[in-house]
């Protein structure tokens, strides 16, 4: 299992500068140009004394660098965690594969242990090293060295609890991006805020345009990175939930379809 953690810090890495490379391409080729645009024909029919009223652009809401800067993160997200639903469902479809074909009425004695790892041994190293491949070769041995069931068990549980932990151990980047998203919110909210309270000179003059637009930077960068923030988490929890699944149904499939037909005489 070791092996596949170079290719997962590979993947992340690359994950994150093809995001930075997408992300900011869009921005600078077509968002920021469509705000300036509209931006631009604001201050125009200002400046002619028009009265109109505006209409909220989502070019203007998204413009700004911390925008771009979620949604950077909020890619990258989505490629860690389509990067582990993929092994998840790699993990359920190994659930539909009879490793032990052990029919009703049937039992396993600790001398036939060694005849039911060979199927299992001869998958190929990525196979073996997926979640229910490995418990049934530990429950197996456990079972050949002890002849106790309860041990059989109690192995099998131990290793889907430590994959249990080792799944949740790894969504914690997925967790801390989460919680940075609305951090750079934050961060555009005190940028705008400062904006405004060093142009208040001008609105005393009677010139508020750079103040409201300052504003509108604080109040658009907080409320981009809390939704982004809410769809992260949304599906942060969805599959979180699925990895679970996972882990019990293969501590159940072990349970019925080999600790259960475990004899010792």
């Amino acid at each position: 299992m070791n092996k596949n953690l170079p290719f997962e810090f590979v993947y992340q890495v690359g994950a994150l500068l093809v995001a930075i490379l997408v992300v900011h391409s869009i921005f600078a080729a077509y968002i920021r140009p469509e705000a300036e645009a509209i931006l631009e024909i604001r201050e125009e029919r200002l400046a002619a004394g028009e009265l109109f009223t505006e209409e909220r652009s989502l070019y203007v809401v998204l413009k700004d660098y911390e925008q771009e800067a979620c949604f950077i993160l909020m890619l990258w997200a989505f490629s860690i965690m389509g990067y582990k639903f993929r092994n998840a469902l790699r993990e359920r479809e190994t659930l539909r594969t009879e490793f032990v074909n052990v029919g009703d009425g049937m039992s396993i004695l600790p001398e036939d242990t060694r005849e039911y790892t060979r199927p299992i041994q001869s998958l190929a190293d990525d196979t073996q090293d997926q979640l229910l491949p490995r418990a049934m070769m530990a429950a197996l041995h456990r079972f050949s060295s002890t002849r106790n069931v309860q041990d059989v068990a109690e192995a099998v549980h131990s290793i889907c609890e430590s994959e249990s932990d080792r799944l949740d151990s790894e969504l914690s980047m997925v967790r801390y991006i989460a919680w940075a998203i609305p951090s750079i919110g934050f961060i555009g909210t005190v940028r705008g805020i400062g904006d405004a309270l060093g142009q208040a000179y001008r609105a005393v003059e009677g010139d508020i345009a750079g103040v409201t637009a300052s504003l509108g930077v604080a109040f658009n960068s907080t409320f981009v990175a809390l939704v982004i923030s809410i769809v992260i988490m949304f599906l942060v929890h969805q599959l979180q939930l699925i990895q679970e699944r996972v882990v019990l149904d293969t501590q159940t499939y072990c349970d019925q379809k080999l600790i259960r037909h475990m004899q010792v005489r």
